[in-house]
């Protein structure tokens, strides 16, 4: 019988964006050329002196040379970036870890029961509603779930899935008190013990509604954005800009479309893609680091459209109103305050996040009232997939949770 045929990969997602803003970035450096040899370039973020070496250098130069080489530079560039694109949709690499049993479901939204140590401290992994939930269980290698069991703690992963038909219309409230409440309350009683509630990203914001029922233990919150203006208001003001083209596409599908969601995240770092890709063609195709590069890529690539209510309230509400940080975000009618939180917090901040500005994290540190906040040297993404983070990270984390929710 024929192999049945792969998939075709789509990313990086959206492919016209990274490409659009590769070859914008690296043939500006032409456009630039005749203004930066003449002095009437705008050096924003440079120093002055600097400039005007880099100038006093550029006119010793043959003009028409120099615009040769950096031609030549920004063509390799240009097509070092669609190798490894092109190696990228060709990898064989497929996730084929099979799930865990399932133990609770409504609708779309499931909690996967990983089978720890029966005496082992429950834990609740809650990921984000904009991505899959399997980043905290990636590959075997590299699952932070898994890696927990071996530990001796007893995890579940909360799996939101994609909004079905039940879900198009579901706001924060529907998923928080529809879905996470009954789903904490089946893991609370297939354990029969108090939980430890631990949220990554989105899903650190989602638990803190919670943190004050009973049947949790602890709080663990990794990369937990709270303060939406603590960087200064930059990422609220970049939303900002964006807000009525997303509003209208909103109106128009009911929804915010993966690819609007990516399309925000690049616009953080635009030459991110490029320059991943770039490397990524430089590996050997059969080593682990290809096959952990194509791993993530799928994660980042498999992205989930956000309900019209989720994504109006992420945007105007939380980046737009700051609503978190000010005491006016409402779940079931009630404030949001973490200073009820009386159970134990950790609140891990990771130090070179680019997605959830490490201030607007540690803003919650000061909000709860018995928070101990960790800084490890880690990216957002990182903190789950990176090949130091068990070093970093997850080995002091599963201690913590096994002392904090052994009660």
């Amino acid at each position: 019988m024929a192999a049945q045929a792969q998939p075709q990969r789509l990313g990086p997602r959206p492919l016209p964006l990274h490409l659009g803003m590769a070859l914008t970035g690296w043939l500006s450096s032409l456009a630039a050329l005749p203004p930066a040899r003449n002095g009437s370039l705008n050096w924003r973020h440079a120093d002055r002196a600097e400039a005007t070496a880099l100038q006093e250098a550029l006119s010793r130069t043959d003009p028409e040379a120099l615009a040769r080489a950096l031609g030549a530079e920004a063509a390799r560039r240009i097509d070092r970036f669609l190798a490894g694109i092109e190696g990228y949709r060709a990898h064989p690499y497929r996730r084929r870890l099979e799930d865990p049993p399932v133990l609770w479901q409504a609708g779309t939204t499931r909690v996967l029961a990983y089978d720890g140590e029966a005496s082992g401290a429950p834990v609740l992994l809650v990921p984000s509603l904009i991505n899959r939930a399997y980043i905290l269980d990636l590959t075997a290698e590299r699952s932070f779930a898994r890696y927990l069991r071996q530990r001796g703690l007893r995890p579940y992963l909360l799996d939101w899935g994609a909004p079905g038909t039940d879900e198009r219309h579901f706001g924060l409230d529907d998923y928080i008190l529809g879905c996470l409440a009954p789903a904490l309350e089946a893991v609370r009683h297939d354990a029969g013990r108090p939980v430890v509630l631990a949220g990554y990203c989105m899903g650190g914001t989602m638990v803190l509604p919670l943190g004050a029922r009973p049947g949790v233990a602890a709080l663990v919150l990794l990369a937990t954005p709270w303060d939406f203006r603590a960087d200064g208001g930059h990422q609220a003001r970049q939303i900002a800009a964006h807000l009525p083209g997303l509003t209208a596409l909103i109106q128009g599908l009911g929804q915010l479309p993966p690819d609007a969601l990516q399309a925000m995240f690049a616009a953080l770092d635009p030459l991110l893609a490029a320059r991943k890709f770039s490397a990524f063609a430089q590996l050997p195709p059969a080593s682990a680091a290809a096959r952990n590069f194509v791993a993530l890529e799928d994660w980042l690539n498999d992205a989930v459209p956000l309900t019209g209510l989720v994504a109006r309230a992420c945007l105007q509400d939380w980046y737009g109103a700051n609503a978190p940080a000010e005491g006016r975000w409402l779940v079931g009618g009630e404030a949001v305050l973490p200073g009820r939180i009386t159970c134990p917090v950790l609140n891990v901040v990771p130090a070179r996040d680019r997605i959830v500005p490490p201030a607007s994290a540690a803003a919650l540190s000061a909000a709860l009232p018995h928070a101990e906040t960790w800084r490890p040297p880690l990216g957002h993404i990182g903190m789950m997939a990176s090949p130091r983070t068990k070093r970093l990270l997850w080995r002091k984390l599963a201690a913590w949770i096994a002392a904090h929710g052994s009660a």
